[in-house]
């Protein structure tokens, strides 16, 4: 008997999965416990389904049938089942089978699917959650291609198979459509899943954001504490659906001017949002109601949960099992709550007061309740409106990576923006974040090089620098600094992205214009001689001077500077009407504006009003020039404009998306083979590293040539190995205290004859040691070149990882090196190389020849495709490869391989496990 409890049990095929409506579902293999439930849920299913999956009338299910969908080995014959509630919503079994399809052990690669799906939640996307389950699964059990049987009819099921994205074979035979697919991932496979994945995500995202009805659960009878106050804001921010307050000892129909219930089941209409606003202890008793109530979200402001230590963290992870058993998504716990500003939703479930801030094109997500009030205080003071505000706490379900799929095709959202604490998933991120910088600015701070009490993530082994790497790879503008974040914001929000690095300076202050001129420069932008108008300058000749650089074909933004004038004839309003005036005639070209002690300036840049009552109508969709960011000093608006030109420069590149290559020579079934041979008796959670043969090999499967290396124990050892290499050669030490340290002279080069090599020999071992401690070796020379360092690694949280760099000291030193995420296409390999400091060096410094940077590229991309192909491959370092004028050599190579994870990055869709 077969129980979740048992070492069989594959623990790790358990998921959660957001389903297509934004509601959640477990999915989770079947076990001999769950006759009951599957009894249950077949007697749920309708008579057409029920004939759709048999072929035949089939009222109810025998002893047998239970037995055998109940008892499964979990290689052969696997069942896995979607619940909500710990009840059965749809199964999916497949049954190994041989050529002649009967039923089959390995070595056979096919097998036999049927679905089942409760009538209830057809339409749900719940089959197609199985399938990409099922379909991982039975790859891992060596299973390659899926058969199955579908009535014509039954167009649904059809359609699941279809759509899926696998290649598929289909005939009609006896009466029935017979399918065939191979469950290999492919380009459209994944991109099927991918898009599923977002609209699920930004469904459910949705559903929080825009609820029909809001129950508040804790409002204190006395209106005192968080739940009154998150009550009081929702009222008298306006929100459209119908609210509710929840008090256990409650006597009265209202509270606070709201209808008021004991108890959220005694609400006598269906609840789609509740916040929550009760002690820890007394969540789970809320969360059980809210989900037997069929509330589909909740937000939960309590704290007491991972950031008060090891008891509230477990408290937190049972919340969220909860949760997600109940098909509900989780704000929270410990969170600020949320804001949707859209005119036909207007919720302030959050504990900002009232009014909340106005209608704007600005999405802002926040992990931090402090930093949020700070964030939310800047914009509105600054004049910048939002369309959406989620502060997350401790993000225990629902976090940035969801945000991201919600503004991704949110039209009411032109620019997001995020504080983060933490990445809880950075591959994924980067790749949301990549595809929503597409369309829209996505500017990120991130706070904290740990991990804050409360949040749970994968560890990572990634310095913070190259996570800054790899966000802005993917299009991301990351700053350091809250202001930043906002001075950027309020940059990208208001204005169109330059053309290019060309700035345009002008204003009645010549130091203020030449402090700016500088913070270009600092920022590599290209600055234009600063325009003086000097101190006499009346907003009309702002006014010219603003319009005659919007004009110029010179320039591509402009800086304006101004400070106050001695006679204060000139009024703030005046001067912020000419600037508009300017650019809105010539709008297409970004304008800041840099001010010292000009507050009302500010106000009327920015259009700045007192907030409207509830009931007023929105305010109409501002036209060019009628915002213009203002900033106190030259140094943050030139900042802004700089983030602004580079993420500009990244849309252009990457308009067009690079590829990954395919390359005719690659041996990838030897590479596997090679693999799984070295592999086979490797401990599960062990490490292993090659030896310098079998690197060497696996190397070559993919056209990565290893210069051939020869032991020389002795000196007539090193004679030997140079006569079967040929001279010249080179000896070097292998000392792990030594390896790659030209620099304390472990290397000896250009040896052209057996005199020579014995001389220098001696000289090696004399001076460093004995010949058993130096491990020397022999090489042939190769044609000398730029000395580069090319590695991959296989992070816990963001996955393969290549890196790219000089070799020696005062590279390391500095950190110059570059990364991209595998798999690279020949955009990511061009720009890896050209992306670090000594870049020069490669491309013909002080008169030297450039190097061959093609071929450098094309390493990078074959070391990409093995990694990419081969998750067993956790580390390879080629250290040095020496780059000529005409090719490159390989001197070094260490590879360290290691049993996969049992899901990949292509793995079905699934929740972040807590």
């Amino acid at each position: 008997m077969t129980t979740e409890s048992d070492l069989s049990y594959p623990a790790h095929w358990e998921a959660d999965v957001v389903l297509r409506d934004g509601g959640t579902a477990r999915i989770r293999p079947i076990t001999t416990a769950d006759a009951g439930r599957l009894v249950s849920f077949y007697e749920q299913v309708s008579d057409e389904s029920k004939y759709y999956r048999f072929f035949a009338p089939y009222p109810r299910l025998s002893d047998r049938d239970v037995h055998r969908f109940t008892h499964h080995d979990y290689v052969d014959r696997v069942g896995l089942a979607a619940t909500i509630g710990g009840e059965f919503i749809g199964t999916v079994r497949y049954d190994r089978i041989g050529a002649d399809g009967r039923p089959a052990t390995g070595p056979s690669d096919e097998a036999e699917v049927a679905f089942l799906v409760q009538d209830a939640h057809q339409g749900r996307g719940v089959a197609s959650a199985l399938l990409e389950h099922i379909g991982a699964v039975a790859r891992e059990r060596g299973i390659r291609r899926f058969a199955a049987e579908v009535l014509p009819a039954n167009t649904k099921m059809i359609k699941v198979f279809t759509d899926a994205g696998y290649q598929q074979k289909r005939s009609f035979e006896d009466g029935s459509v017979h399918l065939t697919l191979d469950l290999e991932p492919t380009a459209e496979s994944l991109a099927v899943q991918r898009a599923r994945e977002q609209r699920a995500e930004a469904r459910s995202v949705q559903r929080l954001l825009a609820p029909g009805s809001v129950a508040v659960i804790g409002v204190s009878r006395s209106l005192a504490g968080v739940g009154a106050a998150a009550l009081r804001n929702l009222r008298d921010s306006g929100f459209h659906g119908h609210l509710y307050a929840v008090n256990e000892a409650t006597t009265r129909d209202l509270l606070d001017g709201v209808r008021a219930y004991p108890t959220i089941g005694a609400i006598g209409a269906p609840v789609d949002l509740a916040v929550i606003a009760v002690p820890a202890d007394r969540v789970p008793e809320a969360v059980a109601a809210c989900g037997e109530h069929g509330v589909q979200g909740l937000v939960v402001l309590s704290a007491g949960y991972g950031e008060s230590g090891p008891e509230g963290l477990a408290r937190q992870r049972e919340l969220v099992r909860q949760v997600r058993s109940y098909g509900m998504r989780l704000i929270g716990p410990n969170a600020y709550g949320v804001i949707n500003t859209a005119p036909e939703v207007e919720l302030n479930a959050s504990l900002t007061p009232a009014p909340m801030p106005v209608r704007g094109r600005t999405g802002l997500f926040t992990q931090s309740g402090a930093i949020g009030i700070d964030l939310l205080s800047a914009l509105v003071r600054r004049g910048e409106g939002l369309s959406s505000f989620v502060s997350a706490g401790n993000r225990a379900d629902v976090s940035g990576n969801d945000i991201l799929q919600y503004w991704y095709d949110d039209e009411a959202t032109d620019v997001a923006l995020m504080y983060l604490e933490t990445l809880g998933n950075p591959r994924k991120f980067t790749r949301l974040a990549r595809r929503t910088a597409a369309v829209k600015p996505v500017v990120v701070a991130k706070g904290g090089r740990h991990t804050p009490a409360g949040h749970v993530v994968r560890d990572t082994r990634l310095p913070d620098a190259t996570v800054s790497a790899l966000l802005r790879q993917a299009g991301v503008i990351r700053v350091d600094t809250v202001t930043e974040l906002v001075d950027v914001g309020l940059l990208l929000a208001s204005q169109p992205l330059p053309a290019g690095p060309r700035i345009a300076i002008l204003g009645n202050s010549e130091s203020l214009g030449v402090l700016t001129y500088d913070a270009c420069l600092t920022q590599g932008l290209r600055p234009l001689p600063p325009i003086d108008l000097t101190t006499a300058a009346s907003p009309a000749d702002f006014r010219e001077a603003l319009a005659a650089a919007l004009a110029s074909d010179d320039s591509d933004a402009v800086v304006v500077t101004a400070i106050p004038w001695v006679n204060e004839q000139a009024p703030a309003d005046d001067l912020a009407d000419a600037l508009r005036s300017a650019v809105a005639e010539r709008p297409g070209k970004p304008v800041a504006v840099v001010h010292v002690e000009l507050g009302e300036l500010v106000e009327a840049l920015a259009g700045v009003s007192a907030p409207s009552a509830p009931e007023a109508p929105a305010p109409a969709e501002p036209g060019p020039g009628s915002r213009i960011p203002s900033y106190p000093a030259g140094e943050r608006a030139v900042r802004a404009i700089a983030e602004a030109v580079r993420y500009g420069q990244w849309r252009r590149d990457n308009a067009e998306a690079g590829q990954v290559p395919e390359f005719e020579d690659i041996d990838e079934a030897g590479a596997a083979a090679q693999l799984a041979g070295l592999l086979a008796d490797v401990d599960a959670e062990a490490v292993l590293s090659l030896t310098d043969w079998d690197a060497r090999e696996l190397l070559g499967r993919y056209g990565i040539r290893v210069q051939a290396t020869l032991p020389a124990p002795s000196p007539d050892a090193a004679v030997r190995a140079a006569g079967v290499l040929g001279y010249p050669v080179a000896l070097k030490t292998t000392a792990p205290h030594l390896r790659h340290r030209a620099d304390l002279g472990g290397v000896r080069l250009d040896l052209r004859d057996e005199a020579e090599l014995r001389l220098s020999y001696e000289e090696l071992t004399e001076a460093l040691g004995k010949p058993a401690e130096l491990q020397p070796v022999v090489q042939p020379m190769v044609p000398r070149g730029v000395d580069t360092v090319v590695r991959s690694v296989i992070d816990p949280a963001a996955g393969a990882v290549l890196s790219f760099g000089l070799a020696g000291v005062a590279s390391e030193l500095l950190g110059d090196t570059a990364h991209r995420l595998v798999p690279a296409t020949d955009r990511d390999a061009a720009g890896l190389i050209r992306s670090i400091r000594t870049t020069p060096l490669l491309f013909g410094w002080r008169g030297s020849d450039p190097v061959d940077t093609p071929a450098l590229e094309e390493l990078l991309l074959r070391l990409s495709r093995l990694v990419d192909d081969h998750p067993e491959v956790i580390g390879v370092s080629l250290e040095p490869v020496v780059v000529a004028t005409e090719g490159l050599s390989v001197l070094s190579a260490t590879v360290r391989v290691a049993h996969p994870p049992a899901r990949g990055d292509l793995g079905p869709r699934t929740l972040p496990s807590y």
